[in-house]
């Protein structure tokens, strides 16, 4: 037994020795393999007598049960080994604060959006929605601005690599008007023969594009406009209207509304319309806040309607342009910006 002894502590030291998985599997075939050391014992017996070779045998195979456990209790040591380097690794420190998500919340100017549109829906009017790229007709001429007019240059707007089926050049609108003129060409046509068109009452908020960027301007900028058209609807209609809207938008009564001659293709008189409030940190100033006007007969007939019998008014504000006044921000770039410590002090 004694070589088989020696055998099987050679074995102990050899696999102590094997620091990974692959070297535990070479040391292993030294002993166990097909032309290992146990083996060539076993090859050896064929010489021994009958008597001799159950002794020898039964020697034999205690000597590779004792070498397979080794082997076994080898591997299972180099797996934990592994394991605790695995889990050292990995190690969290417990000491540290939990990380948690964050709720998110709506961005302000989406807040500004959802409150003009209730504000206005509680007066009767829909909330119309449509394309951001559109075509030059919807964009310009059907709103009296016809191809060449100077006063395309007011609403300078980025064009895109696509045509109409007339062969002219899409862009991104420049405001939501378009909008106006797609639902007002609908409910005329849905109405079409009646002795009676009811009156159409729409806002059409959305994001608009013009090539402009700076504190109080942005190249992607957010708009509602409005639209009331009718048979008897006149310019005291529009005043009534956007007051009691600023009023319920800053939730107050203490607001003074002017109206300042200006220019708009699409509208004949047109308006600016300023704001002044009567204490706050604003007190006092008249800040401008839309554009405003009784809608030009032309537009009236882009829309399907007889000028002669329906007549109304449009009025178009910047939703930033609200966010901004309604939360006291200086910048209108502080919105885009993506800064969460900023967007945080909304939710």
């Amino acid at each position: 037994m004694n070589d088989l002894d020696d055998l099987v502590s050679q074995a102990e030291r050899d696999f102590a020795a094997a620091g990974a998985p692959a070297e535990l599997e070479d040391a292993k075939a030294r002993y166990t393999g097909k032309a290992g050391r146990l083996t060539d014992l076993l090859k050896g017996m064929a010489a021994l007598a009958p008597d001799e070779k159950k002794t020898r045998g039964a020697q034999i195979n205690q000597a590779k049960q004792r070498i397979e456990a080794l082997l076994t209790a080898r591997r299972q040591a180099l797996a934990d080994a592994e394991l605790a380097a695995q889990l050292q690794a990995e190690r969290l420190d417990v000491t540290l604060p939990g990380r948690q998500r964050g709720a998110g919340g709506l961005h302000p100017v989406s807040r500004t959006m959802a409150r003009v549109e209730a504000i206005f829906a509680s007066m009767g009017f829909d909330v119309a929605d449509g394309p951001e790229i559109e075509t030059d007709w919807m964009s310009f001429t059907a709103l009296n601005n016809p191809e060449n007019h100077p006063a395309r240059s007011m609403q300078d707007t980025f064009y895109v690599d696509m045509q109409d089926e007339a062969g002219r050049w899409l862009n991104l609108r420049p405001h939501t008007s378009p909008m106006q003129i797609r639902y007002a060409q609908a409910h005329a046509r849905r109405h079409a023969g009646a002795a009676h068109m009811p009156d159409i009452r729409v806002i059409a908020p959305g994001r608009t594009y013009r090539v402009d960027s700076d504190a109080t301007h942005s190249p992607m900028f957010h708009q509602v406009e409005g639209l009331w058209v009718g048979e008897a609807v006149s310019f005291k209609d529009l005043k009534a209207v956007y007051l009691d809207f600023v009023r319920a938008f800053f939730e107050t009564d203490d607001v003074t509304l002017r109206f300042r001659p200006s220019y708009f293709p699409f509208t004949e008189p047109s308006a600016e319309i300023d704001v002044q409030f009567g204490s706050g940190p604003l007190a006092g100033r008249w800040l401008e806040i839309s554009g405003a006007g009784q809608v030009h007969p032309q537009v009236i007939r882009h829309m399907g309607m007889d000028p002669e019998r329906h007549i109304g008014f449009a009025f178009g504000s910047g939703l930033d342009r609200l966010a901004m006044l309604r939360y006291g921000v200086a910048d209108l770039r502080q919105f885009f910006d993506g800064d969460l410590r900023f967007l945080a002090q909304f939710q």
